[in-house]
């Protein structure tokens, strides 16, 4: 009997082996670019994100390389970049260091304060700014070096030594409230950043601000053929790293070589259309499975894989971690790279609710925040589109805050907070409207997160449908 069955998986075995040889060169041929394009989506996905932001700044926008573009009010939804804050005044530098160094000077905390990131194009955080950065509050000359740069660094400046040639600075002025005034104060301040090149004079040029707020501003990820247009983009402008000179023969496969026109056929066309959107069907599928929590029982995870923070944070030092597909999921979700991750901030994110179903845009939902929330500064919960992971659209609203106008407490201090596609009566101010047609998910911010989240003594409670 065993002599049958090891017989018949030999024939099994066979029958495969005959009909993989079977294949013609031409389906092989479309099988290698199916299966390499969606690694290749996986992989690219950190680059692309970033490089879909600066050609939507470039097309839709006045900005340029090398100057800022920023938002004069919190953004609404036509902001469609991933996960935005709608609670914090966005200031954007998308920097090029081809033609020598970049300075990035961020203001002492006076008046006003920075919570900034400085990562290269593969988002890979270089240095954080502001209070809880390199400078400490105090203010400080970033200056963002070229890779293989041999020149003198001056002194005072605080080097920032890239592996590619681009990249950006997301630099948060904080808001101490909605109104007006202190609106009006968080742009100002923001407005004392500049960025100019070195060599660094007594009278440097003059930074050139973009205001982009109501203007659409679409950056969402494309799960088509489109993506490779950008990811060979990338390939053209930035070097090959180290630890990815084991994609240029895969990227070869799908006609994406440095110093050759990219120019796919219809039909490669078509099977980069298939791949992408198979990449995006497994970059779901992870992240419906949930990342990590944060407190057992409770559905919050905090929005990065331990993984990624760990390897991006020490500049993928370890040779024995290269957390690609966890990477991969993280820049389907947001964009950016924190060095000092629950420093300046942290993040939870949620797309269930308290029985493990996905957020239904056509129910109704509430989240009660615990008193004495652990910040130094605000905290918020803010929806977002479950398909896109960009603000709903066309909402007049997007998040609460502990620093948005009306919010009212509970006698015991709390605050609920409710979604859904009305509120409900007298809760306007504590109320996020959702699509009624769309799923959503929800994000929670910390602004200056304090012990008493990472101690487990605070936590944030599953949000509850409603009947």
């Amino acid at each position: 009997m065993l002599r049958f069955i090891l017989t018949g998986v030999v024939l099994l075995a066979g029958a495969t082996n005959v009909a993989a040889q079977d294949m013609l060169p031409a389906e092989l041929r479309d099988r290698a670019i199916a299966r390499r394009a969606t690694e290749a989506v996986i992989w690219g996905m950190p680059a692309v994100n970033a490089d879909l932001m600066l050609q939507t700044m470039l097309s839709t926008t006045k900005a340029r390389v090398n100057e800022v573009v920023y938002w004069s009010r919190p953004v609404n939804w036509k902001n469609q970049t991933l996960t935005p804050n709608p609670d914090s005044i966005y200031f954007m530098s998308f920097w090029n260091v081809k033609d020598g160094p970049i300075v990035i000077e961020i203001p002492p905390a006076e008046g006003g304060s920075i919570a900034g990131n400085i990562v290269n194009a593969w988002q890979m955080p270089l240095e954080d700014a502001g209070p809880h950065g390199a400078d400490e509050g105090k203010g400080g000359k970033y200056l963002i070096l070229p890779p293989d740069y041999m020149g003198e660094v001056p002194e005072g400046f605080i080097p920032l030594r890239s592996d590619t040639f681009t990249g950006f600075a997301l630099l948060r002025s904080n808001l101490k409230s909605h109104a007006d005034a202190d609106i009006e104060k968080s742009v100002a301040y923001g407005k004392k950043i500049k960025i100019y090149p070195m060599p660094v004079t007594d009278k440097p040029p003059e930074t050139v601000f973009t205001d982009a707020y109501d203007e659409l501003f679409d950056s969402t990820i494309r799960f088509d053929a489109s993506f490779f247009d950008n990811l060979n983009r990338v390939v053209q402008t930035e070097p090959w790293l180290e630890r990815d000179r084991v994609m240029i023969d895969q990227l070869k496969t799908l006609g994406i070589e440095k110093g050759k026109p990219f120019q796919p056929s219809a039909e490669t066309k078509a099977l980069l259309d298939k791949a992408a959107a198979e990449a995006r069907a497994e970059l779901s599928a992870r992240y419906d499975a949930g990342f990590p929590v944060i407190n057992e029982g409770i559905r919050w995870f905090p929005a990065g894989l331990p993984d990624m923070v760990k390897a991006a944070s020490e500049a993928y030092a370890d040779p024995g971690l290269y957390p690609v597909d966890a990477r991969g999921v993280t820049y389907t979700l947001g964009f950016t790279g924190i060095k000092r991750l629950g420093t300046a901030q942290f993040y939870l994110m949620a797309n269930k609710d308290k029985d493990g179903n996905p957020f239904d845009g056509g129910a109704n939902y509430r989240l009660v925040v615990p008193k004495d929330a652990p910040v130094e500064q605000y905290w918020s919960v803010t929806a977002y589109d479950r398909e896109t992971h960009a603000l709903i659209r066309n909402m007049d609203k997007a998040s609460v805050a502990s620093i948005g106008e009306g919010v009212k407490k509970n006698a015991d201090g709390s605050v609920d907070v409710y979604f859904g596609a009305k509120a409900p009566a007298g809760k306007e101010a504590n109320f996020v409207p959702v699509d009624p047609a769309r799923k959503f998910e929800l994000l929670f911010r910390l602004y200056g997160p304090e012990k008493p989240l990472f101690e487990k003594s605070w936590k944030l409670p599953d949000v509850e449908k409603m009947p």
